[in-house]
């Protein structure tokens, strides 16, 4: 959630440097820690949630399975609607606003998740 507001807000930032200082050398200075700041910030947020992550990995079988359930859960009530009930005119099941959204979450937290672990273990070399 911070790495998307700081991306959102950084060219911003950065358009405002060039228009405060005026030796382009020291604004490209300031660019620079500026940028590298927001990344550290980024790689520090990955790294709490790999922590969660791996938390939840240790533990019992509920807490290691929550999360694949309920996305599995999900991918049965979108083949039901959209593979079972064309096939063979059988009701669907609604799906509300806040479902899909909880459903891209769940999603794109795992692949930015995974995405984010193996990144870090390039990075820090091992």
């Amino acid at each position: 959630m911070l790495g998307l507001l700081v991306a959102k807000l950084l060219p911003g930032v950065l358009g405002i440097v060039d228009k405060a200082v005026e030796d382009k050398d020291q604004a490209a200075a300031i660019k620079a820690r500026i940028h590298e700041l927001a990344v550290s910030g980024q790689l520090k947020e990955l790294e709490a949630a790999a922590g969660v992550i791996q938390a939840e990995a240790q533990g019992n079988w509920l807490q290691r399975s929550w999360r694949p359930l309920l996305m599995l859960l999900f991918g049965v009530i979108i083949a039901n609607n959209y593979l079972i009930v064309p096939l063979f005119n059988t009701p669907t099941a609604d799906i509300p606003p806040d479902m899909w959204d909880l459903l891209k979450l769940g999603v794109g937290g795992y692949v930015v998740g995974r995405t984010a672990e193996k990144g870090l273990k390039t990075w820090k070399g091992g």
